[in-house]
């Protein structure tokens, strides 16, 4: 009897904490976020060669407004996030290890769209901001020190319009500057112009395609800009789901990749360090998409490599890519953050 009462006794008890358990697991998942709303829930398709780095920035809660643009020196060890808003500093800065080192304090902002940092190997680096604003701010190009100390402007602030003489833009999406000075910016996010011009060191046109349309060397919203080291610039037709390329000297049309954007547009265009893979975002797909690059003398069609899912509504807008480590980081309009993603390769560098 009194083994009965004992054997009783030990069955209750791992019955009432089983319950127990039960309880405090519903209780537990019933406080978990829905995965899909996660800022920081992605998946990885095909080869793996990025992930996420959930320490950076070390307080995300710096962003305050949507955030549209991303850009790195990687000498300096620095990362701009452009955003926007009202009352918000519209350049936040921060290391690249995640640590919060200033806002920009300028009132010469509107609504900043592209961003690019110039002359990074030198000790006089600039960063280059497109603004897409309607005020008298609005419209143009302008160049920074990396305090936010505006140093000129390129184009006729707070008008929109199509002038080469004097330079004129409306809402100018995207600027590359090369290594030899020479400018590449690509005209028209949703304005007037959908043009690509290539502007001398002195900042005078050399080239121009800008004809609106869905041929050849034509644009609907050209949205991002790079070049490689092999004289090609790579242009994201956005409207028309596409990329462009271009012989950088000549302005000769070399080709177009459209068989990867059948279900979203190109948003952003860059190269890895080692030239290796294009990072393609886009926005409404919620992706970042690895490209093959193709050799020299060869466009042929684009080959998806590797694919960064991230969560529905995210938004990625534009990237920019650390050219030391390999590191991705992703402008998010509507996650309202940047993020950065490391390289699988070599403990987290590219070859």
């Amino acid at each position: 009897m009194k083994k009965r009462s004992h054997t009783c006794l030990i069955a209750t008890t791992a019955a009432t904490l089983f319950l127990l358990m039960m309880v405090l697991y519903g209780s537990i998942n019933s406080q978990q976020p829905d995965s899909s709303s996660l800022r920081h829930d992605y998946q990885l398709l095909g080869r793996p060669l990025y992930k996420l780095d959930l320490s950076w920035p070390r307080y995300p809660e710096l962003f305050t407004g949507e955030v549209f643009g991303v850009a790195v020196d990687q000498f300096a060890g620095v990362v701009y996030v452009a955003q926007r808003g009202e009352s918000v500093p519209k350049v936040l800065v921060f290391t690249t290890d995640g640590d919060f080192l200033m806002p920009w304090n300028t009132t010469t902002l509107e609504m900043p769209h592209g961003i690019f940092v110039a002359d990074a190997a030198s000790s006089y680096p600039t960063v280059w901001i497109t603004d897409v604003g309607n005020g008298p701010y609005g419209h143009c190009i302008k160049q920074y020190s990396p305090s936010g100390k505006l140093l000129q402007v390129l184009g006729t602030p707070g008008k929109a319009g199509s002038r080469l003489n004097p330079l004129e833009f409306d809402q100018p999406a995207e600027i590359f500057v090369h290594s030899s000075g020479e400018i590449y910016v690509v005209d028209g996010d949703g304005g007037m112009n959908n043009r690509l011009i290539k502007l001398s060191i002195n900042q005078e046109v050399l080239w121009m395609h800008g004809e609106k349309g869905q041929g050849m060397a034509q644009f609907y919203i050209p949205h991002s800009v790079t070049v490689d080291n092999s004289q090609r610039v790579w242009v994201a037709d956005r409207g028309n789901k596409r990329i462009q390329v271009f012989n950088s000297i000549t302005g000769d049309w070399l080709g177009t990749w459209g068989s990867c954007f059948t279900e979203d547009a190109p948003y952003s265009v860059r190269l890895t360090p080692d030239r290796k893979y294009f990072v393609v975002v886009q926005l409404n797909t919620n992706q970042i998409t690895l490209l093959d690059a193709p050799p020299v003398g060869v466009i042929g069609q684009c080959q998806v490599v590797s694919v960064i899912q991230l969560a529905d509504e995210v938004k990625p807008h534009l990237v920019d890519l650390d050219l030391k480590t390999g590191s991705l980081y992703v402008a998010e309009i509507g996650a309202q953050q940047a993020q950065k993603f490391t390289p699988f390769s070599l403990g987290g560098r590219f070859t």
